[in-house]
């Protein structure tokens, strides 16, 4: 909902999954609904957190899907970045924690080359991948999804109790 209202429709967009694609369940459920659009996917993460290969093989077959592990390559490009943190709790040996922890930190400076109108997006909440000095760009749009978010499960359970039509 996020995207839609913030960039007006989806297709056609550059959007960017970032961080821990293999243990977030945000990046699964949200590469299948993206499916549905004409977006073009990229999938950036450290070879031990790449998305699962059921969910790529369920949406290669229905938008081009990239995966990489270099945000920067693209980062210019993008129109959506949905970042997300390396989640500790899902480590069972703190070692192999220890070696993606910090793969992916987004910047202010990172940003000075994007496009206009480019919207930064996280599920929160963050550790480190973004930086505070993003939350006062015009790129920062996590606050407002959580706005969203609200708005739309409050939406939601009118609609279920029947109190609107």
């Amino acid at each position: 909902y996020t995207i839609k209202r913030e960039k007006g429709s989806l297709d056609g967009l550059n959007i960017a999954l970032v961080g821990d694609l293999r243990y977030g369940r945000t990046t699964h459920s949200l590469a299948y609904a993206l499916a549905m659009y004409g977006v073009k996917l990229f999938l950036v993460s450290p070879e031990l957190l790449r998305m699962r290969r059921e969910v790529v093989e369920d949406i290669r077959g229905k938008i081009e899907v990239k995966e990489l592990s270099d945000l920067n390559a693209i980062l210019n490009d993008l129109d959506v970045i949905y970042m997300t943190r390396i989640q500790k709790e899902r480590f069972a040996d703190p070692a192999e924690y220890e070696k993606v922890k910090s793969s992916y930190r987004l910047t202010a400076k990172d940003l000075k080359g994007a496009k206009n109108g480019l919207i930064v997006m996280h599920p929160l909440p963050r550790v480190d991948e973004i930086t505070f000095d993003v939350d006062g760009t015009p790129y920062a749009k996590y606050f407002k999804q959580v706005w969203y978010g609200l708005l739309l499960r409050m939406a939601l359970i009118s609609a279920i109790l029947g109190a609107v039509g």
